[in-house]
């Protein structure tokens, strides 16, 4: 207290405020800084999960089996026998696992689905730093979950 009766902060206090919107400053820039946004991100799963239902409404629908084929190389998917082909953004990390026979190569995959809605099951991950989303198919059910 000064002798006016106001307090005011000490050296100190000032110091540790700062101290503290730099640590802040520090965790947040990285998160924000990043070339990939969350909706960004986001939307490049949906738009994974909704070519893998589709696969599986095809194969229920001509009672045959289909595939989503990914090519990690490209960063692409489609859905056969439409020549539409899905891209990905190049600064989105793209993993596919997947049942052995339905890999073509290291970097071409597949996911089947079966004429009853069941799968060979499998995951695509996609990623941007640390962010990252899980697109599982599970393989009784053929259901697409999106997980983070």
């Amino acid at each position: 207290m000064t002798r006016d009766g106001i307090r005011g902060l000490t050296l100190l206090e000032l110091l540790i405020v700062l101290v503290l919107i730099g640590l802040m400053a520090g965790v947040a820039i990285p998160i924000f800084g990043s070339g990939v946004s969350t909706t960004e991100l986001k939307s490049a799963a949906r738009e994974m999960a909704a070519g893998l239902r589709t696969a599986r409404a095809q194969a229920v629908a001509e009672r045959a089996e289909s595939v989503l084929e990914i090519d990690l190389a490209a960063r692409s998917f489609r859905v056969p026998p439409s020549a539409r082909v899905h891209t990905i953004s190049p600064q989105i990390e793209l993993k596919l696992f997947t049942a052995q026979r339905d890999i073509v190569s290291d970097k071409i995959g597949a996911i089947r689905f079966y004429p009853d809605g069941g799968s060979t099951g499998g995951r695509v991950t996609l990623a941007a730093g640390e962010r990252k989303y899980d697109v599982d198919v599970d393989w009784l059910t053929g259901r697409i979950d999106i997980l983070e």
